[in-house]
Order: structure tokens, then sequence, then C-alpha cells
């Protein structure tokens, strides 16, 4: 029985969030928590906390064994984007975009 947790808005561009998703992809939870606790990407502790909340609802919806959870599926679209400016020469403002994601992991049993 698969379980899904998604954290949507996340403050962290969807093309950054996906090389820390692809590390964790088809994995076991333990060695997926261990990857992410060692990755160097700062999104990496927001994908964790998703894949915790995956484990977590996994345990409710009635999964007796948790240690034979695996990454199922693991994927990061793209939310809405902030526009902003920014002061440029002479006078006037250049656009900026600050990019969101939407993390989706689906964990099931082995």
């Amino acid at each position: 029985m698969e379980a899904t947790a998604t954290a949507k808005f996340m403050r962290v561009s969807p093309r950054k969030a996906r090389l820390v998703v692809d590390l964790i992809r088809g994995k076991k939870i333990a060695e997926a928590r261990t990857i992410l606790s060692l990755a160097k990407k700062a999104s990496a502790a927001t994908v964790k906390k998703v894949l915790d909340s995956a484990v977590a609802n996994a345990g409710q919806t009635g999964v007796i064994d948790t240690d034979m959870l695996y990454v199922k599926s693991a994927y990061v679209n793209v939310g809405t984007s902030q526009k902003r400016f920014r002061p440029a020469p002479m006078g006037r403002a250049h656009k900026y975009r600050r990019r969101t994601s939407h993390i989706t992991i689906i964990v099931d049993e082995a």
C-alpha cells in the first residue's frame, strides 16, 4: 500500500531540487535518509522532511512494517514564481523571478 507526501510552494528552484530527488528515487528508506543527511545541498533538508512525512503517512494508512518501505516515486514540479525587481543602471529596473517548487514523494512496500 503506497503513501504520498507533498510539500508545495517550497522556496527552492525546481532544477536544484531535482538534483537531490534523483539521488533517492528507488532506494530503501534507511538508505535514502542517509543519503539526504550527507548531501551538501540546501534542498536536502526539505526533501528529508517530505520523506519523513511520507513514511509517517504510510504508518497511518495501515502499513505495519515501515522498515520494508522504499521510495517508489519522487518528483519535483514547478510552482509559481514571485516576480521581483532589482535596481539597474540609469534609473532602470531589472525583473527577476524567485522560483518555487512542489516536491512529491511516494513510498511503497517492497
